[in-house]
């Protein structure tokens, strides 16, 4: 009979894993947030490390630009308008048959947060941040403090890159990602894909560094955890670390001192949302939407194709604009700049 840990032989070979530590991955929970870029290299080496259940959550579709460094991605993918996390799922489960892979493609809000990481039933071991948005990290952060759930930060733009993990603790004495950035940037204020674009090897790097902390952390080797916040530059050779240990919790921080989950409480989440790396808004659903009824209204107005995750639609009268709408009634919009644009385009062909 064949060892079914025998696959991870090189692994358990490594000081602080072992027999037990690799049964320690094979039964643990991860939950990624974000399935681009880091979230693919998270996924790809969670995966061969035999975490034994991996949530991935995304609210994309896999796009051409995107196979420049979202790895587990095809131009099969692509041309498909497959959602990322369906596309992500498949894949790793090809390298993995062993492991379970939960999939949402979904945007992760407030709302649905709870459901989505199972927070009741299979809380996860580590929270992975792969998502392009300040609002979703702060989200994720208010549910690392309040459930003590280990949250891995990590962003890449352009050639530069940082990573930190947040593991809270009931005595509040560890700083959370609010300490650290207390306040959402103003818009434009930071560069996106869009306009500094991203270097691939950033990215493996910063997933790198992610990664690492996570298996750390589901081995019980979280004294070996850094502490601290890693900056890099992989193109101009710029490395530094930023000591959080050192500096604590901010005595003032709103959330992890004052207990305040301003985003986690928040009871408006329906807005629009541009996505990075393309011309596109997303208009969150309103509830289940019924394929065959939707193509039979739209059919006279413009090309349909469908698949089982979602129905795209190109009306006649805008050439270059497609609009995505999946299960839950969830659109993306493409080919506009415009929230108000794709907000008037939803309205006509989806409904308010």
């Amino acid at each position: 009979m064949i060892d079914p840990l025998a696959r991870y032989h090189r692994q358990m070979l490594l000081p602080g894993i072992g027999r037990e530590g690799q049964q320690a991955i094979n039964a643990a929970h991860v939950a990624i947030v974000g399935v681009g870029a880091l979230g693919c290299a998270l996924a790809d080496m969670l995966a061969r490390a035999g975490v034994g259940t991996i949530t991935l959550i995304d609210r994309d579709i896999v796009e051409l630009t995107n196979l420049q460094r979202q790895t587990l991605f095809t131009e099969a993918d692509a041309l498909a308008g497959t959602p990322k996390a369906e596309a992500a799922a498949a894949r790793i489960t090809a390298i993995n048959s062993t492991i379970h892979v939960r999939v949402h493609a979904a945007d992760l809000t407030a709302r649905n947060a709870s459901d989505l990481l199972a927070l009741s039933s299979q809380p996860p071991a580590v929270i992975l941040d792969g998502t392009d948005n300040f609002e979703t990290r702060y989200l994720l952060n208010d549910i690392s403090v309040k459930r003590l759930i280990p949250y891995a930060y990590a962003g890449a733009v352009g050639t530069r890159g940082m990573q930190a993990t947040f593991v809270p603790d009931a005595a509040r004495t560890s700083p959370c990602l609010r300490c650290v950035f207390p306040d959402i940037p103003a818009p434009a204020s930071v560069p996106t894909c869009d306009t500094a674009g991203v270097l691939g090897p950033t990215i493996n790097i910063a997933a790198g560094a992610q990664a690492a902390d996570a298996l750390k952390i589901i081995t019980s080797n979280t004294h070996l955890l850094s502490g601290t916040l890693l900056e890099f530059d992989v193109w101009n050779n710029i490395r530094r670390r930023i000591d959080l240990r050192a500096m604590g919790a901010t005595p003032n921080c709103p959330c992890c001192q004052q207990r305040h989950f301003t985003f986690l409480d928040a009871t408006n989440t329906d807005h629009l949302a541009t996505l990075c790396g393309q011309r596109a808004i997303q208009v969150p659903g309103r509830g289940p939407v019924s394929f065959d009824d939707l193509a039979t209204r739209l059919a006279p107005s413009g090309k349909i194709e469908r698949s089982r995750f979602m129905l795209r639609f190109f009306p006649h009268e805008r050439a270059g604009v497609w609009l995505s709408i999946f299960s839950d009634g969830r659109t993306i919009i493409q080919g506009v700049d415009r929230i108000e644009e794709a907000r008037s385009l939803h309205a006509r062909y989806v409904g308010a």
